[in-house]
């Protein structure tokens, strides 16, 4: 566990200022708060989790430990343009998720995929419905995700692995222009992609019309249930060919995933390949900030060390998200934020920074970088506590292929 003297040695000096009395509150925490809960209900943020949950050191898991696939993508019973993308890409083993749940949805089966973030399981669902597609151009789908970075990185995932084949999309999501959607929702469109409140919106526009759609992926379940969407889902789904494929991709299953489960699929299989709360990958350890020391100093010291290359940042609101980004910014780091107030245009800008290393920090609220796929992540830090321990699984954009990560949380 970490302490402020902890960084005293590599941190920048202060010379003899006295300390703050106290530290400043930057609108993340503090008792008594609120978060959203499962179908949008609001329910007390755990203010009681124990600090030692969040150290966990990483495991190197030796050679004769891997995981070993029983299929290669060349095994798979896909078309050959399909094949000769994902060799383009330099995939040759799939992932776990990929091993197991693939031949399930190539069968036409519904699935229930649980896996840790950063398990590739983008890729588990598209390459089987690209080639579901390619096998049936009249054959249709929808994507529905709960942010829109997740909607745009599953568009641009999918031109990835089709490109040159044919195949068209329209990624709907909002605080992008729905007259363009609308647009381009009047041709032919293999993929639909989006969140549920705009395609809700496109759906009572009478822009988008589902009767024809028979494949359908639910990625990231438990946050849309946080997020309060399972009533714009049921209605996107009862627009929807009655006889459907139905895919649902979760980090977490609980009560309320089940009640879904039991509403929207049939018969499914149930593929899970969580290896734990914790990945294994990652090494995790708490800050634990002394009475009297300011948080956001701690925060600055371990921030200017050599190894914190490419820092994630979480914070309980986007008020106190984009003051802790400001505050950083004028302490002379290079940082953005990505929330719900700011529009599209910024977010994606924030994060293509932060992508191609413009930026070094990106602070952002849980829900807005959910299921963001970064590469290079060093550390991921929770300046405040998850709401739960079930959300620890935003500890995984670190450590995330074969490489390991760093996870701190602050406490006190």
């Amino acid at each position: 566990m970490y302490s402020r003297n902890s960084f005293n040695s590599n941190s920048r000096s202060r010379g003899n200022a006295p300390r703050r009395p106290q530290a400043r509150s930057f609108g993340f925490g503090g008792g008594g708060g609120r978060a959203t809960g499962r179908y949008g209900k609001k329910g007390p943020i755990d203010q009681h989790i124990n600090p030692l949950k969040f150290v966990n050191k990483a495991v190197i898991v030796e050679e004769a430990d891997c995981f070993v696939p029983e299929h290669k993508f060349q095994d798979f019973c896909i078309d050959e343009r399909l094949k000769r993308a994902i060799t383009a890409k330099g995939y040759s083993l799939p992932t776990p998720i990929q091993d197991k749940i693939i031949p399930h949805i190539l069968a036409g089966k519904d699935v229930v995929g649980v896996a840790n973030t950063g398990t590739g399981k983008t890729a588990a669902f598209l390459v089987p419905l690209i080639n579901k597609v390619l096998l049936n151009k009249k054959e249709q789908v929808i994507i529905m995700a709960p942010t829109r970075e997740l909607a745009i990185q599953i568009d641009q995932e999918l031109k990835r692995f089709a490109r040159g084949m044919g195949i068209f999309s329209v990624c709907c999501v909002g605080g992008a222009s729905i007259g363009q959607q609308m647009s381009g929702l009047r041709y032919q469109n293999n993929f639909i992609i989006g969140t549920p409140g705009r395609l809700k919106d496109l759906i009572n526009r009478k822009a988008l019309r589902l009767a024809n759609f028979s494949n359908v992926v639910l990625d990231e379940a438990d946050r849309m249930l946080d997020m309060g969407f399972i009533g714009d889902m049921r209605i996107i789904l009862a627009e929807m060919s009655k006889t459907r494929q139905t895919l649902l991709f979760s980090a977490t299953i609980c009560s309320d995933i089940e009640k879904v489960i039991g509403e929207f699929l049939k018969s499914p299989v149930r593929i899970s390949v969580k290896t734990g709360d914790t990945p294994q990958s990652i090494d995790q350890d708490v800050v634990k900030v002394a009475h009297g020391h300011d948080k956001v100093d701690v925060l600055a010291d371990l921030l200017i060390q050599k190894e914190f290359s490419k820092v994630l940042i979480f914070g309980r609101t986007k008020f106190g998200v984009e003051k802790l980004s400001k505050v950083l910014i004028q302490r002379g780091l290079k940082a953005e934020s990505i929330h719900s107030d700011k529009n599209h245009s910024k977010r994606q800008s924030a994060l293509n920074m932060f992508r191609s290393n413009r930026v070094q920090i990106l602070v952002a609220t849980d829900v807005a970088a959910r299921g963001l796929d970064i590469a290079d992540i060093s550390h991921v830090i929770s300046y405040d506590l998850p709401a739960t321990f079930d959300d620890i699984h935003r500890i995984g954009r670190t450590g995330r292929g074969d490489k390991r990560g760093k996870a701190l949380n602050f406490i006190g």
